[in-house]
């Protein structure tokens, strides 16, 4: 299995979210993603490398699905928001206002001068924080999800996108839930360019994959099944119930499979094979999969039970499918656990492969 990891993700480091009402400090850290480097130095699954894609065919990437006034934005904001004022060069900029929605009589269409009403008219939380590193992170994830791509589609069995910050929150033109670009719907997009007619996106995260879900909703060449905590008690709360089937031609083409919270492994796995039906009968010739860890037991924001031992019985599941697949490196946030519990489920597709 190759992976492509981050060289640039350590520059994205917030120092403080909005977590339930209260500021805490940030869940998702740069050492998330060390542990997981850590683990797959002691249990190698094949080659690991930065991505190597150049800086035009990787900006044609991105854009196939997210807005140019979006990436706009997030190219500029942290110079905009230091030129608010100078000292917030020494702290993050967290959104503070929104507009909601046009049926609250709010509009969207105007692009505001002043940057906090900017970056709420792109945001949907408080809770992700930009940094004077964040652009440069997420641009070097969405190099690792294009890479792995491109090595799927030239032949490759497997591949793997470690990165961070996580992508399957971010949407066409929002950010939130750590996330500011949808590696998940890059992958699945390259893939379709690169011959794939039908592509599945199988979410395993905790969270829904909201921002994933809203890129491909009215799309019928590209199946999203999410497998999460259920929306009326979980975050992000306002998207990912059962009765969300796609909308026009994708009608039909999205598939969301909540469960409670506290459920373990012997639900969730009779979930997962629901969502293997699923993209078999969708006749997908390639997988991406959004591998959230936040489904262990002992992570912080999540509510599933899962074990260590269980990823590796996910991973040989996935690799039943019998399709070549994307792994996009997505939540999880017990934080000591998070490299076991990710190369376990990789090793586990790779034995299984």
């Amino acid at each position: 299995m190759k992976t492509f990891h981050n060289p640039h993700h350590a520059g994205h480091a917030g120092q403080q979210e909005m977590f339930r009402g209260r500021m805490v400090p940030c869940h998702e850290v740069p050492a998330r993603l060390d542990f997981v480097l850590a683990e797959m130095q002691r249990r190698p699954l094949g080659p690991l490398t930065p991505p190597a894609v150049d800086d035009a065919t990787l900006d044609i990437a991105i854009a196939r699905v997210h807005s140019a006034r979006y990436l706009d934005f997030l190219a500029r904001a942290w110079d905009d928001w230091v030129a608010m004022e100078p000292a917030n060069a020494q702290r993050d900029a967290l959104p503070s206002v929104w507009p909601l929605s046009s049926r609250h009589g709010f509009r969207n269409d105007v692009l505001p001068g002043n940057f906090a009403a900017r970056l709420g008219l792109f945001a949907f939380d408080s809770g992700s924080p930009l940094t004077a590193g964040t652009w440069a992170a997420a641009r070097g994830g969405a190099a690792c999800a294009l890479a792995a791509a491109n090595a799927v589609a030239q032949g490759e069995r497997s591949a793997f996108a470690l990165t961070r910050p996580p992508g399957h929150h971010a949407g066409p033109d929002f950010l939130g839930g750590y996330c500011f670009l949808n590696n998940a719907a890059i992958a699945a997009q390259a893939l379709r360019d690169a011959g794939h007619a039908r592509v599945a996106v199988l979410d395993v995260d905790y969270h829904h994959g909201n921002g994933t879900q809203t890129i491909f909703y009215e799309r019928p060449d590209v199946l999203t099944v999410s497998i999460h905590g259920d929306p009326a008690t979980e975050y992000p709360f306002f998207l990912g119930h059962a009765d969300e089937r796609g909308a026009g031609e994708g009608t039909g083409f999205n598939l969301n499979l909540p469960l409670p919270r506290g459920t373990g492994f012997a639900s969730w796995r009779a979930t997962l094979d629901t969502a293997l039906r699923a993209v078999r009968d969708f006749g997908a010739s390639a997988l991406v999969v959004p591998m959230g860890l936040d489904t262990f037991e002992g992570d912080p924001i999540s509510g599933f039970t899962l074990q260590s031992a269980d990823y590796a019985a996910i991973g040989a599941a996935l690799a039943g499918a019998g399709l070549p697949a994307v792994f996009t490196f997505e939540g999880g946030y017990a934080v000591d656990e998070v490299g076991t519990n990710a190369v376990n489920l990789l090793e586990g597709f790779q034995q299984a492969s």
